[in-house]
């Protein structure tokens, strides 16, 4: 049996546009093992869209030390990065986005309605999302360009302070609670994306900056990546009073499968196993309800356990739920209906 499941977070993009010779669509259509995700495997595992990230990658100090690898920042965050890198990165990542819709392997969808009919059609459905607000101006001119291309959720901050906020760094047996809130220019943000109809992404963004996204915004609270603090104490997984507000005003957090935020240690190291990964969906669905919990498995963008390994795997993270006493109607609504929800109340 093959579950079709929605991905919450991916960076995929970022990957194929680091690709040296050649078309980095053609990649993405024909078959890419180096990278987590590519057409043929998404669609022989049962993907069927997902929220494809624009991350501006981070300053590079030398080839070979980049200066946010979670193992080399020591919980520091890193150097912020110019608007004008970001713009070219993430114009960089939306042209390839909008080529591979194009050349027929996806289709951009910019509501809940568009993602069903992609389903239905068969074409992997994307939602255009950009992970760290750095191309976005403080006038905000720039956001109308990328909400005209396509774009319908924000992650404010990456791991990283910005003109609008301030994440959370890489750093173990750490509370999220780091730093100051969003700015004056990070409000004006999350009141233009809430009349937009684009929802914001909590991902990354310290506790400060969490509470302000939640008193200011009347759409549900989102994490579409990160996991769950009491089992793994990680500054970048959700305390219980996220958790309550995420539940409270109808929202959902996807489970990452990056083995650093599922293993209590903290380690990334692909000897993880999926029960990890269980006991974090069963602790979330407690926390927040049986439509409250979905999948943000963070490809091409973290270590993965070597269970999954990339998106062919995912089907056994499902099995593993049903094997553990996860009804077949609960597994789907992870699977895919509860980011289906989510874009209907917030898009």
């Amino acid at each position: 049996m093959t579950i079709p499941f929605f991905d919450g977070h991916n960076d995929t993009l970022l990957k194929l546009i680091e690709v040296q010779g050649g078309a980095p669509e053609r990649k993405f259509i024909d078959g890419y093992p180096a990278a987590h995700i590519d057409l043929p495997r998404a669609k022989t595992a049962g993907m069927v869209g997902g929220f494809f990230a624009m991350f501006p990658p981070p300053i590079k100090q030398s080839l070979s030390d980049v200066a946010a690898a979670p193992a080399k920042t020591e919980g520091k965050l890193p150097p912020q990065l110019a608007w004008a890198d970001a713009q070219a990165s993430t114009t960089a990542m939306a042209a390839l986005l909008l080529r591979l819709e194009r050349q027929g392997a996806l289709t951009i969808c910019r509501d809940a309605d568009a993602v069903r009919a992609a389903i239905a059609a068969e074409r992997l459905a994307a939602i255009f999302h950009i992970e760290g607000a750095e191309a976005i101006d403080t006038e905000l001119q720039s956001l109308e360009l990328l909400y005209a291309a396509g774009l319908r959720s924000v992650g404010i901050t990456w791991s990283r302070q910005n003109a609008f906020g301030t994440g959370v760094p890489f750093v173990h047996n750490a509370d999220p609670d780091i730093g100051d809130g969003l700015t004056e220019a990070g409000k004006r943000l999350v009141r233009a994306c809430d009349e937009m109809g684009v929802m914001i992404d909590l991902s990354h963004l310290n506790a400060k900056g969490f509470r302000d996204v939640a008193a200011l915004s009347s759409k549900p609270l989102v994490a579409t990546h990160s996991n769950v603090h009491a089992i793994c104490p990680h500054a970048r997984n959700l305390v219980d009073w996220q958790l309550a507000a995420i539940r409270e005003s109808g929202g959902v957090v996807g489970l990452n499968y990056a083995t650093g935020f599922l293993r209590p240690d903290g380690k990334m190291v692909p000897d993880t196993g999926i029960d990890l990964m269980v006991r974090h969906v069963a602790a979330l669905v407690e926390a927040l309800g049986e439509d409250g919990v979905a999948l943000g498995s963070d490809f091409d963008g973290a270590m993965m356990p070597a269970e999954i390994r990339n998106v062919t795997g995912v089907p056994k993270l499902l099995q593993a739920l049903l094997d553990h006493g996860f009804g077949e109607d609960l597994v789907r609504k992870i699977a895919l209906d509860n980011w289906l929800g989510l874009l209907e109340r917030t898009l």
